[in-house]
Order: structure tokens, then C-alpha cells, then sequence
């Protein structure tokens, strides 16, 4: 069977054996609601109950700190708008590269009395400083700035800005979605510069589709998306998805004692991807900030990028274009846009993200057929001119 080279770990990520041993079982006969009180619900408790310590272990998070949710995009909404719903409409603070499931509920409060203000970035993807310093002015009563990018892998010092935010009061939160297992995550170090709320999602580090938590500072008081049965401290109502969370939380073990030495081992196979990338003549974004060992976004002038996906794909290599989180969506990237990038350039922005399993032999084989189909595309784009 033809087996693609997979470098879109950004997007998804093989679920890992170890993980898929862990929740066979919930799969088959152990069928509990972990809300009944027979031996076959205790036992589903009990499952999850370890899930979420692991969890917490992996993040530097006390067990009860960790909501359980069905993925990143649920996670972000029960933030920004459980946060809102117990608040008077004020101003909500989102940079301006966040994910759409951050600024899209920021956009529906905006529509319900709140002001949003987009924080602006540089042309590297950074938040620039003097712009945020600007907007604390104003005291927003919300901020949400992610750790690290989903397209351009530019790392935030989250940290700091959290820091900063102090003064105003505000809930602060970060979607950490990406950096979980590619850097070291510690809860407690991020809540004690100022930061309230992260989310991290298991599909993201080997666990499965599905799962996803916020990990929530307990003064911070959230109204429910989902209301129901009172599950997950009356913040996420319904019947847990046991399989999903027991393999969350092995995956999330895993991650913890992986982050030691992927990075480092995926650092690697980047340089050696970008100085093929930049033999061929590819834009790398935001080359000069920190950014993740594992993501490489570009661009090469006058070829559409979901074009060359597409070519790269029938070649063998799953890789992703620079195109909005919605195949509906034909516009450039807006994080590419906030930076300032030309739309005739981020039309043709591509994404590759490493991961557990990739090799520099992927690497040699991936940049090959990188120039030969872009060699094939240039010479078409001659012959159209």
C-alpha cells in the first residue's frame, strides 16, 4: 500500500501505540459511564481520575485544575466565553495570529457589547511590545495570546506579557495547543507570571482525536458552555468520552518525558530541511524569531500554495498550505497578513511540521521532489508569461 511521508504533525499526529494499548480496553468491554455507581462506572472514575493526574504531572498542574473538553477549538471557547458570560462587556485583547476557535468567540462578544482589539505583531510574528503596552492602557478584562503559532511556529514569550497584564486585572489566557510536547509547559511557572488559563489538545502530541482539556486557574470563575449533569466541576457537561481521556493522559505522559529529546532531535532535521529550502529559493517566514524545532512555513514566488500541495501529494509528502483553518476558506493566511506579507506571497505559503517517526532520510527525498515540482511549476509559469 502507498504510504505517503506525513509532515503535517502540526495538524494531527499518529496516535501512538503505547496510547492505542491504553484505550483498546475502554473500547471493548470495559463500556462504563464513569457517572454510575456500579463497579463498571467506578472503574471508568477511577480511568479517568488517573488520566487527569497524569495530565497535570505532565503540565506542573494540580489535578484539579484540569477540564476536560472535546478538543482545542471547545477548550478556547470555554474560556473566552465562560470568562465573558461573568463579566459586564469590556475589552477583550486577542493577538492578532491566534487561531480562529480564539477569534472567532472574541468576534461574538464583540457583536454582544464587548470591544475587541486585535494585538498586533510584528513582521517576524511577534507581539510588538510597544503596541501592547499601548493597549493595557485601555485595561482589558480579557487577553489571549497562544505560546506558539500553528502555521509559522513563532514563539511568544507569554510569560512576560502575562506579567505585563497584571496591572489591569485582567483573565489571561494561552492556547498552548502547539507547544505541548515540542517545549517544556509548566502551569505552575505560567500562572505564577500571570497567566489563568491554557489549553492543550491530545491529537496534538500522539493521543487521540477527540480529547482536549483547559487547565484553569480555580479563581476564575467560568459559566458553562455545555449545561447539564454537572460534569467536570459544572464547566463541561456530558458523558465523558473514557477511551479518548485514558489515552490523553498516557499521550501527555509520553510527551513529558519525550520533551527532553524530540526537540533537539527535530531541531535537526529542520536546519537541514531549511538549507534545502533555501538552496531552491524559498521565503522562510519569520526565520529571525524563536520558533518551534518542528515547523517550517514558505513560500516560492509566483506559485499558489495549494497547488503545490496538491502536486507534493500525488509526489508522496502530506504537507499543508497556508490557507485559513477552514477548506472553505480560499483567503490567504491572516496570521501571515498580520504580518504584513503581501497577499501574492501568502497565497503560496507552505507548511511542514515534523514529527515522532520523520527522518532526515524524509527530509533528502522531501526537498528532491520539492525542487524538481517546483522546477515543473516556474517553467510552466514562464511559458504562461
Amino acid at each position: 500500500m502507498f504510504q505517503p511521508v506525513y509532515l503535517d504533525h502540526n495538524a494531527t499526529t499518529p496516535l501512538d501505540p503505547a496510547v492505542r494499548a491504553a484505550m483498546l480496553p475502554w473500547l471493548d468491554g470495559l463500556c462504563g459511564n464513569a457517572s454510575s455507581r456500579h463497579e463498571y462506572g467506578r472503574r471508568a472514575r477511577q480511568a479517568i481520575d488517573e488520566a487527569r493526574q497524569k495530565l497535570a504531572a505532565a503540565l506542573g498542574a494540580h489535578p484539579t485544575e484540569v477540564v476536560f473538553t472535546s478538543g482545542g477549538s471547545e477548550a478556547n471557547n470555554l474560556f473566552v466565553k465562560g470568562a465573558a458570560a461573568g463579566m459586564k462587556p469590556g475589552l477583550i485583547a486577542v493577538s492578532a495570529i491566534e487561531h480562529p476557535c480564539v477569534l472567532k468567540p472574541a468576534a461574538q462578544l464583540a457583536r454582544q457589547g464587548w470591544t475587541l482589539q486585535e494585538i498586533a505583531v510584528d513582521g517576524a510574528g511577534r507581539v510588538k511590545t510597544d503596541a501592547y503596552a499601548e493597549l493595557l492602557l485601555s485595561r482589558p478584562a480579557l487577553v489571549s495570546v497562544m505560546l506558539a503559532n500553528n502555521e509559522t511556529g513563532v514563539i511568544q514569550d507569554v510569560a512576560a506579557l502575562a506579567t505585563a497584564a497584571r496591572s489591569t486585572g485582567a483573565w489571561f489566557h494561552s492556547d498552548v495547543v502547539q507547544a505541548f510536547g515540542k517545549l517544556p509547559v509548566d502551569f505552575r511557572l505560567l500562572n505564577a507570571a500571570g497567566v489563568h488559563a491554557v489549553t492543550v489538545s491530545a491529537h496534538k502530541i500522539n493521543g487521540p482525536k477527540g480529547a482536549a482539556a483547559l487547565v484553569l486557574d480555580k479563581r476564575v470563575e467560568l459559566q458553562p458552555l455545555v449545561a447539564g449533569g454537572g460534569h467536570e466541576r459544572g464547566l463541561r457537561s456530558g458523558t465523558e468520552n473514557v477511551p479518548a481521556i485514558v489515552g490523553f493522559g498516557v499521550a501527555a505522559e509520553l510527551a513529558a518525558q519525550r520533551v527532553a529529546e524530540l526537540p533537539q532531535q527535530m531541531q535537526i532535521l529542520k536546519n537541514r530541511l531549511e538549507s534545502g529550502l533555501t538552496a531552491i529559493g524559498a521565503r522562510i517566514f519569520a526565520v529571525d524569531a524563536a520558533r518551534l524545532p518542528n515547523t517550517s512555513y514558505f513560500a516560492f514566488p509566483n506559485i499558489d500554495g495549494e497547488t503545490l500541495v496538491g502536486k507534493l501529494d500525488r509526489e508522496g509528502f502530506a504537507v499543508a498550505s497556508g490557507a485559513a483553518c477552514s477548506s472553505a476558506n480560499p483567503e490567504p493566511s491572516h496570521v501571515l497578513r498580520a504580518m504584513g506579507v503581501a497577499p501574492e506571497i501568502a497565497r503560496g505559503a507552505v507548511r511542514v511540521s515534523l514529527g515522532t517517526g520523520n527522518s532526515e532520510t524524509d527530509i533528502e527525498q522531501f526537498i528532491n521532489a520539492l525542487q524538481a515540482t517546483v522546477g515543473r511549476l516556474q517553467g510552466l509559469t514562464a511559458i504562461a508569461v
